[in-house]
């Protein structure tokens, strides 16, 4: 926009409309962000009171609610409000993070089809597994009890419970998809992580991070997507170590060193040489990518977070 001043017609004591959007962007900008700042501050406050399970929980949850209304915030500014239920609906019955089809017209039928079978069938696996663990964890501190709840956990709530939801908002007309896409069909590290694990932590941090880290290192150099795509990683692994390492009070650094291999990984499947010999495609994708991504994972879930906060909360749930 050019200055003001080179339209004779507008008064001198005008206020410019850009200093005058600057600053409700600003104002618009310390709202849509205070709850991520503010919240996972509260549950902190609570670290010495809680049991360490808790507050994993209670740390996951606010930087969750965080997210949620930050995305929400964001939505709103390009389009129309949404009624409460909608609203509602988006905030604690949904765990994704596109905020767009509950700001949009409900329509006839959702677009994804979701076997009813299928997800009940995971959901009781994993609860099987997962009590199952809990009367394992009575008086036993072995790591691969633990490792048992965790899958039981995951079963149970990413694949199946969060699929049973997308199949009933997808049948109440809100356009949404899992968040869980079949990442053992992942042929490449990229696809794994940007398509089919966790696509809600995927959209926000693509829109959030990802975006305005390429603009930023395009200023500065030619890589700017590889820049920003190990920027990215860098971030999920702070992240989990808010809610790995921080709860376990240990481990530290483990965690960020995974996600850092993950997109070192990434990275090498996308440069000549990964792509000249198989990666990215085909059976040594996806060999490249099992290995990658499951192999150093008790990097991820390292020792201290099983045997601090996992099995504990195990024992709890066996009545122990």
């Amino acid at each position: 926009m050019k200055p003001l001043f080179i339209c004779r017609s507008i008064s001198a004591y005008t206020e410019m409309p850009e200093l005058r959007d600057n600053g409700k962007r600003r104002y618009d900008a310390w709202v849509d962000w205070l709850p991520l700042g503010v919240l996972p501050c509260l549950a902190l406050l609570f670290r010495d009171r809680l049991p360490s399970w808790v507050f994993m929980w209670a740390v996951a949850f606010a930087l969750f609610l965080g997210c949620k209304w930050l995305t929400w915030r964001r939505a709103l500014k390009t389009t129309r409000a949404a009624d409460l239920f909608r609203a509602i609906c988006y905030f604690f019955f949904w765990p994704g993070m596109d905020p767009v089809p509950f700001l949009s017209p409900a329509l006839p039928d959702g677009r994804y089809q979701i076997t009813l079978g299928g997800s009940v069938l995971k959901i009781a696996v994993g609860a099987a597994l997962l009590f199952g663990a809990a009367r394992l964890a009575s008086g036993s501190h072995t790591l691969w009890v633990g490792w048992l709840g965790m899958f039981g956990v995951i079963l149970f709530l990413h694949f199946g419970t969060f699929e049973l939801l997308a199949a009933g908002m997808s049948k109440a007309g809100f356009v949404v998809e899992p968040v869980m896409r079949a990442p053992i069909r992942a042929r490449s590290l990229g696809e794994f992580w940007g398509r089919r694990w966790n696509t809600a932590f995927n959209d926000l941090v693509h829109e959030l991070a990802f975006r305005p880290l390429v603009r930023f290192f395009h200023k500065h150099s030619r890589k700017a997507v590889a820049l920003a795509t190990l920027s990215v990683f860098v971030i999920s692994g702070l992240v989990h170590e808010l809610v790995i390492s921080l709860p376990a009070r240990g481990g530290y650094g483990l965690p960020t060193a995974y996600f850092i291999l993950q997109g070192l990984g990434v990275l090498l499947e996308r440069s000549r040489f990964g792509r000249r010999i198989g990666l990215g495609r085909g059976l040594r994708g996806w060999l490249f990518t099992a290995v990658l991504a499951a192999g150093p994972a008790f990097w991820l879930f390292h020792p201290p977070f099983v045997r601090n906060v996992i099995l504990p909360m195990l024992r709890t749930l066996g009545g122990y």
